[in-house]
């Protein structure tokens, strides 16, 4: 049984407009996805389908097999927590813990329970520092923290990203990956990710879903999709810089394995100038 799964989703917004047709998705228990295409391809709009927030036009959506209803809403989405792609969407208390604490607190749990999931989160996401801060004097990359511990306070399994690393600088991005590699090697949840900027992809996914026009037009593994340039080219995407370079080298005669991470292709180098050594 998959934690999530889409059915032949179709949605319409109002007006007529068709922002999703024939999705059919799975995400099993402790998996790394990604969903990737460019501007308007929908994906936004799914997320949005994961926990409720949407109602499909026709098809369905699956939790753990069983269909979203008005009476199961409130579990589904604490079992599916979803981050926004501009964290001030859903961050609004006087300051971080109180905010973190909105979520556990509106489930009717004891101030003890409370207290402990808003640190432990806070923990987690590594902002126990900025407990007492007001969240809109945070920097964007703090806030995003925020956000992303007030849904890790509700321990959900699933966890879903609407391009969590826009805005980040560099050293942000390198955080992000490693917490996001966290969240299903040390707490075995299951993430779900958008996002436009395909390096980030093979350090923190599985499996890639690629959407355009409201379709799902490729799904694979990272090694199936990523050898596909023409394929990425047709959603205004490239192929990341490793595997893109590795391929240019090799078109020239030089021995190396194909790596779509930098620790995979450091060692793909490193073997490669052994051999000419």
């Amino acid at each position: 049984m998959h934690l999530i799964e889409t059915r032949d989703l179709v949605y319409v917004y109002p007006g007529s407009v068709k922002a999703l047709e024939g999705i059919n998705f799975i995400a099993p228990r402790n998996s790394r996805i990604a969903v990737i295409g460019s501007n308007g391809a929908g994906k936004s709009t799914l997320f949005k389908h994961f926990n409720g927030i949407f109602k499909p036009t026709s098809g369905s959506v699956l939790i753990k097999g069983e269909p979203i209803t008005k009476n199961n809403v409130r579990e589904v989405r604490k079992f599916v927590g979803i981050v926004f792609q501009n964290p001030d969407d859903q961050i609004f208390s006087p300051t971080v813990e109180q905010d973190v604490a909105f979520g556990p607190t509106n489930l009717g749990l004891d101030e003890e329970t409370v207290n402990h999931r808003v640190q432990e989160a806070l923990r987690i996401v590594g902002i126990e520092d900025l407990a007492t801060r007001v969240p809109h004097h945070l920097s964007g990359g703090e806030k995003k923290r925020v956000a992303i511990a007030g849904v890790i306070a509700m321990e959900p399994q699933v966890i879903v990203l609407d391009e969590p690393t826009s805005g980040l600088d560099p050293q942000g991005v390198k955080d992000f990956n490693e917490f996001i590699n966290s969240l299903s090697s040390k707490y075995g949840m299951t993430v779900i990710f958008s996002t436009h900027d395909v390096s980030l992809v093979p350090e923190i996914a599985d499996f890639l879903y690629v959407m355009n026009k409201g379709r799902i037009i490729a799904k694979g593994t990272i090694e199936e999709i990523f050898i596909q340039p023409d394929l990425l080219q047709s959603v205004r995407l490239d192929v990341p810089v490793l595997p893109k370079l590795i391929s240019t080298l090799r078109s020239h005669g030089i021995g190396i394995s194909m790596a779509f991470t930098y620790s995979d292709a450091e060692k793909a180098f490193l073997e490669a100038f052994d051999r000419k050594s």
